[in-house]
Protein backbone atom coordinates (compact mmCIF):
# COMPACT_ATOMS: atom_id res chain seq x y z
CA UNK A 1 0.00 0.00 0.00
CA UNK A 2 1.56 3.30 -0.74
CA UNK A 3 0.39 6.91 1.75
CA UNK A 4 -2.67 8.69 0.46
CA UNK A 5 -1.53 11.65 2.35
CA UNK A 6 -1.76 14.63 -0.02
CA UNK A 7 1.25 16.21 2.67
CA UNK A 8 3.82 16.74 -0.29
CA UNK A 9 6.59 17.02 2.57
CA UNK A 10 6.08 13.05 3.49
CA UNK A 11 4.86 12.31 0.14
CA UNK A 12 7.64 13.67 -2.13
CA UNK A 13 6.41 14.08 -5.88
CA UNK A 14 5.82 12.02 -9.04
CA UNK A 15 9.30 10.44 -9.40
CA UNK A 16 9.37 9.40 -5.44
CA UNK A 17 6.12 7.39 -5.97
CA UNK A 18 7.42 5.99 -9.25
CA UNK A 19 10.72 4.71 -7.40
CA UNK A 20 8.53 3.57 -4.47
CA UNK A 21 6.30 1.76 -7.38
CA UNK A 22 9.60 -0.05 -8.76
CA UNK A 23 10.77 -1.34 -4.67
CA UNK A 24 7.67 -3.56 -4.65
CA UNK A 25 7.84 -5.56 -8.46
CA UNK A 26 5.40 -7.82 -6.68
CA UNK A 27 2.68 -5.85 -6.32
CA UNK A 28 -0.20 -6.52 -8.38
CA UNK A 29 0.31 -3.23 -10.11
CA UNK A 30 3.94 -4.21 -11.22
CA UNK A 31 2.80 -7.24 -11.99
CA UNK A 32 0.44 -6.47 -14.89
CA UNK A 33 2.36 -3.91 -16.00
CA UNK A 34 5.77 -6.25 -16.20
CA UNK A 35 3.54 -8.71 -17.84
CA UNK A 36 1.89 -6.72 -20.43
CA UNK A 37 5.52 -4.94 -21.09
CA UNK A 38 7.37 -7.56 -22.08
CA UNK A 39 4.80 -9.31 -24.10
CA UNK A 40 5.79 -5.94 -26.36
CA UNK A 41 9.35 -5.99 -26.20
CA UNK A 42 9.66 -9.93 -27.03
CA UNK A 43 7.65 -8.46 -30.58
CA UNK A 44 10.65 -5.53 -31.23
CA UNK A 45 14.50 -6.38 -32.22
CA UNK A 46 16.90 -6.89 -29.56
CA UNK A 47 18.46 -3.38 -29.89
CA UNK A 48 15.63 -0.73 -30.17
CA UNK A 49 15.52 2.80 -29.52
CA UNK A 50 13.27 4.18 -27.55
CA UNK A 51 10.91 7.69 -27.81
CA UNK A 52 11.91 8.71 -23.56
CA UNK A 53 12.52 5.97 -20.72
CA UNK A 54 10.35 3.55 -19.24
CA UNK A 55 11.60 4.56 -15.83
CA UNK A 56 12.14 8.19 -15.98
CA UNK A 57 13.34 8.73 -12.19
CA UNK A 58 16.17 6.09 -12.20
CA UNK A 59 16.95 7.45 -15.96
CA UNK A 60 17.65 11.21 -14.50
CA UNK A 61 19.58 9.54 -11.20
CA UNK A 62 21.59 8.29 -13.71
CA UNK A 63 22.30 11.10 -15.67
CA UNK A 64 19.79 11.52 -18.13
CA UNK A 65 18.33 15.28 -19.11
CA UNK A 66 15.69 15.25 -21.47
CA UNK A 67 17.40 17.63 -23.85
CA UNK A 68 18.99 17.18 -26.96
CA UNK A 69 21.86 14.71 -27.48
CA UNK A 70 20.53 12.25 -24.88
CA UNK A 71 19.29 9.02 -26.73
CA UNK A 72 17.99 5.41 -24.79
CA UNK A 73 17.99 2.26 -26.47
CA UNK A 74 16.05 -0.90 -25.40
CA UNK A 75 18.41 -3.82 -25.11
CA UNK A 76 17.40 -7.49 -24.50
CA UNK A 77 20.31 -9.69 -23.68
CA UNK A 78 19.46 -13.87 -23.24
CA UNK A 79 19.03 -15.07 -19.38
CA UNK A 80 21.35 -17.71 -18.35
CA UNK A 81 24.67 -18.71 -18.11
CA UNK A 82 27.36 -18.67 -20.64
CA UNK A 83 27.86 -22.47 -22.43
CA UNK A 84 31.58 -22.87 -23.33
CA UNK A 85 32.27 -22.80 -27.00
CA UNK A 86 33.90 -26.07 -27.28
CA UNK A 87 33.25 -27.97 -30.79
CA UNK A 88 31.32 -30.98 -29.38
CA UNK A 89 31.50 -30.17 -26.20
CA UNK A 90 35.23 -31.66 -26.04
CA UNK A 91 38.12 -29.77 -24.37
CA UNK A 92 41.42 -31.60 -25.38
CA UNK A 93 43.48 -30.90 -21.93
CA UNK A 94 43.09 -31.43 -18.28
CA UNK A 95 39.54 -32.87 -16.44
CA UNK A 96 39.71 -29.83 -14.73
CA UNK A 97 38.65 -27.45 -17.58
CA UNK A 98 36.22 -29.95 -19.28
CA UNK A 99 33.13 -28.20 -17.54
CA UNK A 100 30.64 -27.01 -20.79
CA UNK A 101 27.69 -26.22 -19.42
CA UNK A 102 27.24 -25.24 -15.97
CA UNK A 103 29.81 -22.16 -16.66
CA UNK A 104 28.90 -18.29 -15.46
CA UNK A 105 29.82 -15.37 -16.69
CA UNK A 106 31.86 -13.06 -15.33
CA UNK A 107 30.33 -10.00 -16.84
CA UNK A 108 26.97 -8.96 -15.85
CA UNK A 109 24.07 -9.09 -18.22
CA UNK A 110 23.88 -5.39 -17.89
CA UNK A 111 27.10 -4.93 -19.05
CA UNK A 112 26.66 -7.42 -21.83
CA UNK A 113 23.54 -5.40 -22.55
CA UNK A 114 25.78 -1.39 -22.82
CA UNK A 115 28.60 -3.07 -24.71
CA UNK A 116 25.86 -4.71 -27.71
CA UNK A 117 24.55 -1.08 -28.03
CA UNK A 118 27.85 0.59 -27.93
CA UNK A 119 29.03 -1.68 -30.92
CA UNK A 120 25.43 -1.07 -32.86
CA UNK A 121 25.76 2.89 -32.25
CA UNK A 122 29.44 3.60 -32.34
CA UNK A 123 29.03 7.42 -32.57
CA UNK A 124 27.76 7.30 -29.27
CA UNK A 125 28.89 6.94 -25.91
CA UNK A 126 27.32 4.80 -23.21
CA UNK A 127 26.10 6.69 -20.11
CA UNK A 128 24.68 4.42 -18.36
CA UNK A 129 22.07 1.69 -17.89
CA UNK A 130 19.19 0.39 -15.89
CA UNK A 131 17.13 -2.85 -15.66
CA UNK A 132 13.37 -2.60 -17.34
CA UNK A 133 11.78 -6.55 -17.48
CA UNK A 134 12.52 -9.72 -17.56
CA UNK A 135 10.95 -13.17 -18.98
CA UNK A 136 11.73 -16.71 -19.10
CA UNK A 137 14.65 -16.35 -21.99
CA UNK A 138 15.86 -12.43 -21.85
CA UNK A 139 16.31 -9.55 -19.12
CA UNK A 140 15.70 -5.56 -20.65
CA UNK A 141 17.84 -3.30 -19.92
CA UNK A 142 17.70 0.48 -20.99
CA UNK A 143 21.32 2.32 -22.12
CA UNK A 144 21.51 5.91 -21.59
CA UNK A 145 23.67 7.17 -24.34
CA UNK A 146 25.63 10.36 -25.29
CA UNK A 147 26.61 12.81 -28.22
CA UNK A 148 30.01 13.65 -28.33
CA UNK A 149 29.78 15.78 -30.88
CA UNK A 150 26.47 17.29 -30.05
CA UNK A 151 27.20 21.21 -28.89
CA UNK A 152 24.18 20.67 -26.39
CA UNK A 153 26.74 17.97 -24.93
CA UNK A 154 29.80 20.03 -25.51
CA UNK A 155 29.00 23.08 -23.91
CA UNK A 156 27.23 21.61 -20.60
CA UNK A 157 29.87 21.64 -17.96
CA UNK A 158 28.33 18.55 -16.22
CA UNK A 159 28.64 16.03 -19.20
CA UNK A 160 31.31 17.77 -21.16
CA UNK A 161 33.64 15.37 -19.59
CA UNK A 162 32.58 12.58 -21.77
CA UNK A 163 33.40 14.24 -25.07
CA UNK A 164 36.74 13.57 -23.92
CA UNK A 165 38.48 10.91 -26.81
CA UNK A 166 40.07 8.88 -23.29
CA UNK A 167 35.95 8.01 -23.00
CA UNK A 168 35.70 5.88 -26.39
CA UNK A 169 34.24 3.12 -26.15
CA UNK A 170 33.72 3.42 -22.30
CA UNK A 171 31.56 0.37 -21.98
CA UNK A 172 33.65 -2.10 -23.26
CA UNK A 173 36.97 -1.31 -20.86
CA UNK A 174 34.51 -1.80 -18.05
CA UNK A 175 34.82 1.85 -17.17
CA UNK A 176 30.53 2.78 -16.71
CA UNK A 177 28.92 1.36 -13.35
CA UNK A 178 27.86 -1.94 -14.45
CA UNK A 179 31.56 -2.92 -15.57
CA UNK A 180 33.18 -1.23 -12.52
CA UNK A 181 30.97 -3.67 -10.74
CA UNK A 182 32.01 -6.88 -12.49
CA UNK A 183 35.65 -5.75 -11.72
CA UNK A 184 35.24 -5.55 -8.51
CA UNK A 185 36.65 -2.22 -8.31
CA UNK A 186 33.75 -0.23 -6.96
CA UNK A 187 35.08 0.39 -3.51
CA UNK A 188 36.96 3.45 -2.74
CA UNK A 189 39.43 4.63 0.08
CA UNK A 190 41.76 2.61 1.94
CA UNK A 191 39.80 -0.61 2.00
CA UNK A 192 40.13 -0.63 -1.60
CA UNK A 193 44.26 -1.72 -1.88
CA UNK A 194 43.42 -5.40 -3.19
CA UNK A 195 42.05 -3.89 -6.36
CA UNK A 196 44.41 -1.20 -7.45
CA UNK A 197 45.62 -2.37 -10.76
CA UNK A 198 42.77 -2.82 -12.70
CA UNK A 199 40.88 -5.14 -11.02
CA UNK A 200 40.51 -7.87 -7.85
CA UNK A 201 41.95 -10.51 -10.67
CA UNK A 202 44.64 -8.42 -11.93
CA UNK A 203 45.98 -7.27 -8.44
CA UNK A 204 45.90 -10.99 -7.23
CA UNK A 205 48.35 -11.66 -10.21
CA UNK A 206 50.74 -8.83 -9.89
CA UNK A 207 51.37 -9.37 -6.75
CA UNK A 208 51.62 -12.96 -7.32
CA UNK A 209 53.68 -13.30 -10.48
CA UNK A 210 57.35 -13.31 -9.65
CA UNK A 211 59.17 -11.18 -12.08
CA UNK A 212 63.28 -11.52 -12.67
CA UNK A 213 65.46 -9.49 -14.89
CA UNK A 214 66.43 -11.31 -18.43
CA UNK A 215 70.02 -11.16 -17.78
CA UNK A 216 70.87 -10.98 -14.18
Amino acid sequence: RFPTSTNSSKMGGAHKYMEELWRKKQSDVMRFLLRVRAWEYRQLPKIWRVVKPTRPEKARRLGYKAKQGYVVYRVAVRRGGRKRQNKGGVVYGKPKHHGINELKSTKNLRSVAEERVGRKCGGLRVLNSYFVNRDSTYKYFEVILVDPMHNAIRRDPKIQWICSNKHKRREARGLTAAGRKHRGVTVRGHKAHKTQGGSQKANWKRQNTKKMWRYR
